[in-house]
């Protein structure tokens, strides 16, 4: 047992950072001192909800040093640095037996708990809940060791942690889900962390014609730094049309928000034989299509995390990035302490920047 501090939150948009007990790993799991952790839509959509676990620690986009393993461990080793990948997985199922581990229904059967079914957490003798088996929105969080990843000790922690979720979910609908090849017409609708990662990717492979869609213009300025060839702010234009004139019909169209109302517009931009690549979310709006549309043989794909292998593609994306073909600093746009969450969930309701994160002081 040991005392670490974290941002709890009790009720929705409520929080307190408080000194709470994390128990010792069990076997299989990994106790990690956090340095830095992401920033995501997730976790506000979790923070602002009624329906979270409370009282939760939350935070899924961790990354730092590796303090102890439990028993059984044998892919980490106390001083690694690691970054923590967002879904459990059990490692057993059809699913992850084929390599499949994002399709592993542990991400919704140990919610709110540990692989075991139990919490590590707690205030006082009262437990609270676990976030994606993570809540890094601490100085510490015990994890499964499936969610571990090993990576070089020159990478900063605070890039890693970007590949947790959000950009690796962008990342991998280019390199995974889809074929786009050099000369590829794309259009990305949402240029926040997803959005961002597939702008880097469809540059990395030379892509033709690179559409990105925002309603932010210094966010649309960012994209055109990242690669974008062609830019359109959604709040003055219409997209569907800018991108006809721009480019006709495009070959493949990511949706990076989850609003009926871009996942329509994708699907309007695709050329014949295109893909539309959707970023679900747990809202249940419905979407509208014309069945003609389907005619031209077009495809649509839901993206779950980019369909991401975390030990195969992260050290992958690191190399990338190590390469000069992933330009990762120019999306971490703020950097923030525990004590400030609220301030950085604000900028994130707001549209500011293109992916934050939380900063921990390394431990004596």
């Amino acid at each position: 047992m040991r005392e670490i501090t974290a941002a709890v939150v009790h009720q929705p948009e409520t929080h307190t950072i408080e000194s709470v007990t994390l128990a010792d790993p069990k076997p299989n799991e990994v106790l990690v001192d956090i340095r830095a952790t992401g920033v995501c839509h997730t976790d506000y959509h979790a923070y602002t909800s009624d329906r979270s676990d409370f009282p939760v620690v939350l935070g899924h986009e961790g990354a730092g040093v590796v303090e102890t393993v439990g028993d059984d461990v044998s892919t980490v080793s106390p001083g690694d640095h690691v970054v923590l990948w967002v879904l459990p997985s059990c490692g057993t199922c059809q699913y992850c037996r084929r390599g499949h581990s994002y399709l592993c229904q542990a991400r919704t059967e140990v919610r709110g708990r540990m692989m075991d079914g139990t919490r590590r957490l707690s205030h006082d003798g009262t437990p609270l809940n676990h976030f994606y088996a993570q809540s890094s929105f601490a100085s510490m969080a015990v994890v499964p060791e499936r969610q571990v990843v090993p990576i070089d000790d020159d990478v900063p922690l605070e890039i890693g942690a970007l590949l947790g979720c959000g950009v690796t979910t962008g990342l991998g609908a280019v390199t995974n889900i889809t074929e786009v090849a050099s000369g590829d017409t794309i259009a990305v609708f949402g240029c926040g962390g997803v959005g961002a990662g597939v702008v880097l990717a469809a540059n990395a492979v030379s892509a033709g014609e690179i559409i990105a869609v925002d309603l932010d213009a210094d966010t649309l300025a960012t994209m055109r730094e990242l690669g974008a060839t062609h830019t359109v702010d959604a709040s003055t234009t219409d997209p569907v049309a800018a991108i006809g004139d721009y480019a006709g019909g495009v070959d493949y169209a990511f949706e990076c928000i989850g609003s009926p109302t871009t996942v329509e517009q994708s699907v309007q931009t695709l050329g014949p034989g295109g893909t539309a690549v959707v970023t679900g979310t747990s809202d249940s709006d419905p979407v509208e299509l014309d069945l003609g549309l389907f005619t031209s043989g077009i495809e649509i794909v839901g993206n779950i995390v980019g369909f991401t292998r975390p030990h195969v593609d992260i050290p992958r994306y690191i190399t990338m990035y190590q390469n000069g073909d992933l330009d990762l600093d120019a999306i971490l746009t703020a950097q923030y302490e525990l004590e400030d969450l609220d301030t950085a969930f604000g900028a994130l309701e707001t549209g500011e920047g293109i992916r934050n994160v939380v900063r921990f002081d390394p431990g004596p």
